[in-house]
């Protein structure tokens, strides 16, 4: 089999771009008779790709005992790989170290768990989570996964496309970081983390970070004496700046932590001859962000997905795919682009580990189109088929088949039948693999607002933090630049790519906080010429929290002022009396230079103005943050895009019917989406 090589638009097989239609199919699960038809049965579906968990539980019963192959095949993955290998199926091959998938200690052997206590995270106070939650950088746990991989990767290694053989991926670990953030919060092991220790891990990126004790303790009004003494605090108490900065500074050490733990997976991968793409799997669309640190500490060829699931249970906001799971599949896919990867689904959702609420098929088929229709370039189901779990391993019920197309017993239920329309469909258009979203505007994201939530939980005297940004950015602006049919696509305020392109206007949304050279592009973009809307709030810090007005003074802009007053009846660029379901900034003082498109009716009070400049550039700042819920949302932005030299791609009268538009050369298809339960008209 040939390898696959990748860059950010396409997947390619000998040059030629390919979809990666891949399955998750248990071989220590499904019963090994039925291997064969089971996978006859995916690729008639489409499939040309199978994933596996390798899970060290299942092969290591007692340490020290590994044990592999069987006449059962609930132990031989080799036989796995060499029957995908002989039915032309690639394979995912996924040896943890942690598995999840519903396994008892999530994958990891019970004598690691129950055996050795000092492994297990801590919170902030020293109390040890739940048993299996290690602490991924103890030296112990780092030297037991070792062991593990010098048995279980020479047999990958085998059976690399590189060697004759099916794994064209290997993933290390499972949706990293998670065991930690849904059990008890960060981990504090104070061993593996070397808090409090000379040379350990956290004095030492604190130093990187601050380079003297001296300027920590100025920056965070503090007074230790060395880097060594320096203690987390409670990202609950950053009140204030200086306790902000006291708190992201463990938050960006923890997911630096991730980085140099990926990086040492990957090393001892990489030591056992497994030369295909490394791979690893965000648990949702919002975590993307929190692997930048694994994208650079990780060595190419490497690739980060996401996992897209919209409903596990009764406690998931939604049960089917709706427009708010739309707008998350939207910006992950995106997201991941601009990382520089294919957008890649690693679970979509092929059944479910609850019978009810129930994945319905044609409620699947909405959720994989919409995937597809915003740039989904190769996805996994979670899971294809399934089995009963090995005797007394599942956290479940004896059976675990995901309620998937391809029941436990072989059955076929109708989800089968979608997945198999969606591979007609996936072979009728193989130019998809390659298309990109036709955009009519962009939108700037800065990747750390949806980070920020886990250390800003306060205003500290700022008008809109981090969070309330990110938020923003997918309840107001997105939703409404949907409803109006318009087609943005996603920009990395961090990055230059973006600066030179002046056909398109740009939409930022802003926090207080905006680094310093983030600002700097904008005023560049604006001065070469560029069309930017921004909104809500003007930046008036830097990355690191200190005084930077760059952009507010190349707009010659004053402080803003929140909202006060009872009642605000917004007028923006003609469109009146629009909802204010949020919050309102205005601007006392008028740049010069500046002219006003839009007020509160009711003060006269300036909310929004545009200026500008020179070069032909123009930027409009409008104070108004809202969530979409009325016509005159989406009707408001799209004036103001419009003013700012907007061509708008399609046009579609029915705002509760999205759109994507994908191009490949000459060749177009359009996406109409009704992510809602009862059929509607439109006209396009």
């Amino acid at each position: 089999m040939h390898p696959i090589i990748f860059d950010k638009t396409c997947y390619r097989i000998q040059g030629k771009p390919t979809y990666i239609y891949s399955g998750e199919f248990h071989y220590f699960r499904v019963p090994k008779k039925d291997w064969r038809r089971r996978m006859k049965l995916f690729k008639e579906a489409g499939g040309n790709c199978l994933a596996t968990y390798v899970p060290w539980i299942v092969h290591e019963p007692a340490e020290g005992h590994m044990i592999f192959g069987g006449e059962d095949g609930v132990r031989d993955v080799e036989g796995f790989l060499q029957l995908a290998c002989e039915m032309g199926l690639y394979v995912v091959a996924r040896p943890g170290p942690y598995q999840y998938s519903e396994l008892k200690y999530d994958g990891l052997p019970t004598w690691l768990c129950e055996n050795y206590p000092e492994l297990r995270a801590h919170d902030i106070h020293g109390k040890a989570f739940r048993t299996s939650s290690v602490s991924y950088l103890h030296p112990l746990f780092l030297e037991k996964t070792r062991i593990w991989f010098e048995h279980v990767c020479p047999i990958i290694a085998r059976n690399t496309v590189h060697n004759g053989g099916s794994v064209a991926f290997v993933q290390f670990d499972n949706e990293m970081g998670g065991i930690h953030w849904w059990m008890s919060g960060h981990d504090y092991n104070a061993e593996a983390m070397g808090i409090g220790k000379r040379g350990g891990y956290f004095p030492r990126f604190l130093e990187r970070r601050y380079g003297t004790i001296a300027e920590l303790n100025r920056l965070c009004e503090t007074k230790f004496k060395s880097f060594e003494t320096v203690r987390p605090i409670e990202p609950a108490n950053s009140d204030s700046i200086p306790r902000i900065r006291q708190a992201k500074d463990y938050i960006d050490f923890y997911y630096w932590s991730l980085g140099e733990y990926s990086r040492q997976l990957a090393e001892m991968i990489r030591g056992h001859g497994i030369d295909v793409p490394l791979v690893h799997n965000s648990p949702n669309p919002d975590s993307n962000a929190q692997y930048k640190e694994m994208v650079a500490a990780v060595p190419q060829p490497f690739l980060l997905g996401s996992d897209h699931y919209y409903n596990l249970g009764q406690d998931w906001p939604q049960n089917n795919p709706t427009p708010q799971y739309a707008i998350r599949t939207f910006h992950s896919c995106e997201m991941l682009r601009l990382m520089g990867f294919p957008p890649t689904v690693w679970e979509l959702p092929s059944g479910s580990c609850s019978d009810w609420p129930p994945i319905l098929a044609q409620d699947a088929m909405a959720c994989y189109l919409s995937n597809i229709a915003f740039g989904m370039k190769a996805h996994n189901y979670y899971v294809f088929t399934g089995g009963p779990n090995p005797p007394g391993l599942g956290t479940t019920w004896d059976i675990y088949d995901y309620n998937a197309g391809i029941g436990a017993n072989g059955e076929i239920r109708p989800l089968y039948n979608v997945q198999k329309e969606l591979g007609r469909i996936i072979a009728k258009y193989p130019w998809l693999a390659e298309a990109e979203r036709e955009g009519d505007c962009r939108l700037a994201i800065d990747f750390e607002h949806p980070r920020s939530e886990k250390y800003w939980r306060s205003h500290a005297g700022f008008l809109l933090t981090g969070t309330e940004a990110w938020n923003f950015l997918k309840r107001g602006v997105l939703s409404s630049a949907f409803c109006g049919s318009l087609s943005p696509v996603l920009c990395n305020i961090d990055d230059d790519d973006w600066v030179a392109d002046l056909s398109t206007p740009v939409m930022v949304v802003s926090a207080a906080v905006m680094s310093k050279a983030s600002q700097q592009r904008l005023v560049k973009f604006l001065r070469a010429g560029g069309q930017a809307l921004i909104l809500p709030v003007l930046p008036t810090v830097d990355e690191n929290m200190e005084p930077c007005t760059l952009l507010a003074d190349f707009l010659g802009a004053a402080a803003l002022r929140k909202k006060t007053a009872q009642a605000v009846r917004v007028n923006v660029a003609g469109v009146i009396n629009i909802s204010n379901t949020g919050e309102v900034y205005f601007t006392d003082q008028l740049p010069a230079g500046a002219t006003v498109v839009g007020e509160d009716e009711l003060t006269h009070s300036t909310l929004a103005w545009k200026k500008t400049f020179r070069g032909g550039g123009a930027a409009i700042f409008l104070g108004f943050r809202w969530n979409h819920s009325v016509h005159e949302h989406w009707r408001m932005l799209a004036a103001l895009l419009q003013d700012l030299g907007m061509k708008q791609r399609v046009f579609c009268s029915n705002p509760n019917i999205w759109t994507s538009l994908r191009t490949a050369g000459k060749k177009k298809l359009l996406f109409l989406m009704n992510l809602h339960s009862s059929p509607q008209e439109t006209h396009v």
